[in-house]
């Protein structure tokens, strides 16, 4: 999937199924937004510098493993490819986020090479 460039999503879903062998006990999720039964929301993180937007934001992230319907956030996963414009420090904020607001234990920002580097490129912890 990487070596063709394939959606973001399709990358993250299909780890996200690799991933859960390693969480037997564990939900693993892709773009899960559920806090309960409420969406999960970050307070405003100053993600983009000329926004004057300051509402609370129903969030996505890429790949959680925790257990649904508790507030037991073990561990976020934001993806990048390595051929995408936008802004890694917009992601790095989001993990912050995640972190301090939604109670999350441990947050990674992952960057995979695509077209014939199909290899992680860069791993941050949050």
């Amino acid at each position: 999937m990487l070596g063709i460039d394939a959606n973001e999503r399709s990358i993250t879903f299909r780890f996200a199924m690799y991933l859960q062998q390693y969480f037997p006990d564990w939900s693993v999720d892709c773009e899960y937004n559920r806090d309960g039964i409420e969406p999960k929301r970050l307070g405003h993180l100053e993600l983009y510098p000329d926004s004057e937007d300051v509402e609370a934001k129903t969030v996505f992230p890429d790949v959680i493993v925790h257990r649904r319907g508790t507030r037991r956030n073990f561990l976020v996963l934001e993806f990048k490819k390595s051929t995408s414009r936008v802004d890694r420090q917009i992601d790095l904020r989001k993990l912050w986020g995640y972190k301090q607001q939604l109670g999350y234990e441990h947050a990674l920002f992952v960057e995979v090479g695509t077209e014939g580097q199909a290899i992680i490129t860069m791993l941050e912890w949050a």
